[in-house]
């Protein structure tokens, strides 16, 4: 296998840069984590550090050398930090363990830009500009709080007044310049202002990046007083579930947390390794509902409640209204993944403390860049422990270039949720009447459909994602091979995909996964902008292969 899921599967760009770093400053038997920032740096080393039970880890960070770049103003070049977390390659496991379940490494147009400024010596240790490193015992005990920011250039949240940049020339510039050294930073802050007032405001239609800037803060339709300084970007959405998390452990305490549904595979297990645990509900009923109530009348205090709407890939919608009432009562945090339903189709804030979403998926839906964002609730009890956490602890580590292509492949995002919402119902409708079909999963035929149905948008639809099972393996296994669409492990993109998700999530546990019902042949699909009739078509061509 060349390449594969970005969190799952180093890239290739990624690789190539830990080999020039480990090959010039790494020590013998050692491999390195690449992460952009010191204070991502220090979590990752005490994550191996505690885990593997050693202290065998180093952090040498590499700076940018002004003297060696080309002349440009200072103030306005892009520019980038980066961290090497070196541990010895027995710990293998525990690094990438750290790699995918917070999603705070690297992206590949990062390591890229990084290994030209490594290669041509203007990213450089901080050891040689007369700063010292870190050793092992300092990856434990070094402060909590850092400076925010791994493009050094770019100002605090608060200080942030970007110029609107309304020639698209620049952009085209950009992409063909590729490293970005001829990129102001005024354009890349004017991107990440646009797709936090996308997020934050009320989209009605497309809208190109000067229009976006355009739009008014406090809308008011997702909660009062929301403003784009409510929302944070991270530089994927396991990164914001992690730091969502790491955020309430701080906040409101180190208890319990609570995951409600069945989850994506990471979201538990950030949620399990970090912090004194948590209690799984793993089929998101009223049943468990009932049970949760009881364990919190029976006096366990728990920091908060951690659920997906609709859940992946079982597409249920939990009971929020019924949450929100016992997060009251009890007080403790919702936080709500959104990324499956998206705000275009369902408004899920008003019940949440905390709304985290990926936007790698459908709010970019071109499958070539990755993003994550966090959403603070205004009206939450603990909006301002929240928002005094995120103006000291935040940092923005989404990578310039990404910003550039996550704004540009959402300004379509409106359009493209209205047609893969009437494309998913088409072909949900012809597999739900095929006698072969055991089930299929999608919020507009599950049972939950009222709990859906509750947070819905007036115009809102039941989303691109939809899951299928059949009553034999053998007639999953022709259908799936039959289906003629792209396959793969994500989801919201621009094409149709499907993949055999359990094989793929939880290949090693599959027992456990069909104790949640979650079957072993399950299929799972993201249905995209294709013509609705050829969709229709394709699909039966592979109902048609069963035969």
């Amino acid at each position: 296998m060349i390449t594969g899921y970005p969190r799952f599967f180093v890239h290739l760009s990624i690789r190539k840069l830990v080999q020039s770093i480990v090959q010039e400053h790494g020590q013998p038997g050692e491999d390195a984590l690449l992460v952009p920032t010191l204070a991502v740096a220090k979590r990752c080393g005490d994550f191996i550090s505690k885990a593997s039970g050693t202290a065998a880890v180093r952090i040498i960070e590499f700076v940018h050398q002004q003297s060696k770049a080309p002349s440009k103003t200072p103030s306005t070049e892009i520019w980038s930090d980066l961290c090497a977390v070196f541990y010895p390659k027995n710990l293998h496991k525990h690094a990438k363990a750290y790699w995918q379940h917070t999603g705070e490494g690297v992206s590949s147009r990062r390591a890229e830009f990084c290994q030209r400024q490594f290669d041509e010596g203007i990213l450089v240790p901080k050891k040689s500009l007369g700063e010292p490193q870190i050793s092992a015992e300092g990856v434990a005990k070094g402060p909590r709080r850092y400076q925010r920011g791994s493009v050094d250039v770019i100002p605090k949240r608060g200080a942030q007044k970007p110029s609107c940049m309304s020639d698209g020339d620049e952009y085209s510039v950009f992409v063909e310049e590729r490293f970005g050294r001829n990129l102001g930073v005024a354009f890349v802050q004017s991107a990440k202002l646009a797709i936090r007032k996308r997020i934050s405001g009320s989209l009605k239609a497309n809208l190109c990046l000067e229009d976006a800037l355009k739009l008014t803060d406090d809308s008011g339709v997702r909660v009062k007083g929301l403003t784009s300084d409510d929302v944070y970007l991270f530089p994927c959405g396991m990164a914001a579930i992690f730091n969502t998390h790491r955020m309430l452990l701080s906040t409101l305490g180190p208890k319990k947390s609570v995951a409600f549904g069945f989850p994506y595979v990471d979201t538990l297990k950030c949620l399990e390794k970090w912090g004194p645990g948590c209690h799984f509900y793993g089929h998101g009923s009223e049943a468990e509902l009932d049970t949760l109530e009881k364990l919190l009348e029976g006096g366990e205090k728990v920091q908060g409640l951690f659920c997906e709407f609709p859940s992946n890939p079982l597409l249920k919608a939990p009971n929020l209204v019924r949450i929100r009432a016992l997060a009251d009562k009890y007080g403790f945090a919702v936080v709500v993944d959104e990324t499956i339903g998206n705000f275009m189709n369902i408004n899920v804030l008003p019940y949440a403390d905390v709304v985290v979403s990926s936007l790698t998926k459908v709010f970019s839906g071109a499958s070539n860049v990755m993003g994550g964002c966090t959403i603070l609730n205004t009206q939450s009890r603990y909006y301002g422990q929240l928002k005094d956490f995120m103006a000291e602890d935040f940092e923005d580590n989404h990578w310039a270039e990404d910003s550039i292509f996550l704004e540009r492949n959402s300004r379509d995002f409106v359009s493209r949720i209205e047609k893969m919402n009437v494309n998913a119902e088409a072909v949900c409708n012809l597999l739900q009447s095929h006698a072969r079909v055991k089930s299929i999963y999608y919020p507009k035929f599950n049972p939950t459909k009222e709990n859906y149905d509750a947070c819905r948008c007036p115009n809102g639809g039941y989303g691109a994602l939809f899951s299928a099972t059949f009553y034999t393996i053998e007639d999953a296994a022709f259908f799936f091979d039959a289906l003629n669409i792209a396959k793969g492990p994500s989801l919201g993109t621009n094409f149709s995909l499907s993949s055999p998700y359990t094989l793929l999530a939880h290949y090693t546990e599959l027992d456990w996964a069909a104790s949640y019902g979650v079957d072993t042949a399950l299929i799972r699909i993201s249905v995209g902008l294709e013509e609705t009739e050829h969709l229709v078509e394709v699909f039966q061509r592979a109902l048609d292969a069963m035969k």
